[in-house]
């Protein structure tokens, strides 16, 4: 999948230290903090053509999460109503 601008992006992540920008490109997000205080980051991403005939196959999404624990996480669409963390029609 190949990661998208949306209207609310406010930041960019750039590659970490000692990674080159070629192996890790800048991530557009949206930084935002909910109102219980939990800061989070949200990340839009486009499947290619080929990517949607597998996954309207039934193919399974991919999630990887390096390192030694899971931190949490949302996998969602956004537009199709079950996403509501911004509150503003994503």
């Amino acid at each position: 999948m190949r990661f998208t601008q949306h209207p609310s992006n406010n930041f960019v992540l750039a590659a970490p230290p000692g990674v080159p920008i070629e192996e890790c490109g800048a991530l557009p997000v949206t930084r935002l903090k909910y109102s219980n205080g939990v800061n989070s980051f949200l990340s839009f991403w486009q499947p290619t053509a080929e990517q949607l005939a597998l996954l309207n196959a039934g193919h399974p999404v991919v999630l990887e999460v390096q390192g030694t624990l899971h931190p949490p996480v949302l996998v969602a669409v956004a537009g199709d109503g079950t996403f509501q963390g911004l509150g503003h029609g994503l």
